[in-house]
């Protein structure tokens, strides 16, 4: 059942009114101060609306007693949280134990968890979080949100505290784990780059908590609704754009019986803009296109994906 977030507030949040499908990450982003933590504490009433409903599975989170609702929601902030006294495996249980889990289900679903976010339970499991590294502690930390299985999750900059390089990992590793678990996440970002990459809709919010634009990232890349929209998004949009799309979506050259073996080699799932910047500094502006056995697919070349770019931004016109 899809997930209605509406909330009313003269102060951070005015009118605010979206639905989210049920599975999707939704992204809130736009400038400090717009209303996109004040908008996610609503849901699990960290903050209570002043007015407005939130409907999580069509019932109302003003129904529901404030303690019960926050252990139906998981809830990830950048800080991460953990608790340093406990081991690994009971902060991950920390709500099926208050739930009343039986031990041996508990037990069960941190192993599944912690091999599901990449960490060996052998290893992990009787560690404490000073013993991890900061991605290795975020991730812990997605880990003790989904324990309960929630329907919803929330994510207040969930990365943002890392280096690049751990966060794009993080990033890679979340939307990895989403394709499996398929909870309906509500992620919060100040970062443009992140919503798009993360999201399945992005809401851009604009001082004041107005609803800007609510549209998936392609749209919001290829028809902003507003200047303020545009600008937010950025001049590099059809870039962007570019990340969305993989060369599976580009029509190919045939390949030669014999392709030159000077021309780089990539993959089906590598995305236009990662392409583009390979071809770019080929002579021939030109790669050959491989399957997962490396057999040669085709050959794409600038021309063919700056034509993809012109198509998609031309849906703007």
């Amino acid at each position: 059942m899809s997930k209605r977030f509406s909330a009313d507030s003269p102060l951070a949040v005015n009118d605010l009114s979206l639905l989210i499908p049920p599975g999707n990450i939704c992204v809130l982003v736009g400038p400090s101060g717009c209303g996109k933590t004040t908008s996610l504490r609503m849901v699990n009433r960290l903050i209570e609306p002043s007015s407005g409903q939130i409907l999580i599975d069509e019932r109302d989170v003003m129904s529901v007693e404030p303690v019960a609702l926050r252990r139906r929601i998981g809830y990830v902030i950048q800080q991460i949280g953990l608790f340093p006294h406990q081991t690994i495996a009971d902060n991950i249980a920390t709500v099926p134990r208050l739930l009343g889990w039986p031990e041996e289900r508990i037990g069960g679903r941190v192993n599944e968890l912690l091999a599901l976010i990449g960490l060996d339970p052998a290893r992990v499991r009787n560690r404490y979080p000073a013993e991890l590294s900061g991605g290795e502690r975020q991730r812990v930390g997605v880990a003790r949100a989904l324990a309960a299985e929630p329907p919803v999750m929330l994510m207040d900059e969930p990365f943002g505290a890392v280096d690049p390089i751990a966060r794009e990992r993080l990033q890679d590793e979340f939307l990895r784990l989403h394709r499996e678990q398929r909870t309906t996440v509500i992620f919060v970002t100040h970062d443009i780059d992140e919503a798009i990459k993360m999201g399945d809709r992005v809401a851009m919010l604009q001082q004041g908590g107005i609803l800007a634009q609510y549209a998936t990232p392609a749209e919001l890349l290829t028809r902003p609704s507003s200047e303020f929209v545009a600008r937010f998004v950025g001049a590099d949009r059809g870039l962007k754009r570019l990340a969305l799309s993989s060369l599976a979506d580009v029509a190919l050259d045939p390949a030669p019986a014999e392709p030159d073996g000077s021309l780089p080699r990539l993959g089906r799932e590598t995305s236009l803009r990662d392409a583009l910047s390979v071809l770019l500094g080929t002579d021939a502006q030109a790669g050959v296109v491989v399957d997962a056995s490396g057999g040669a697919l085709g050959v794409v070349t600038v021309g063919a994906i700056a034509g993809v770019l012109r198509e998609a931004m031309g849906e703007r016109e």
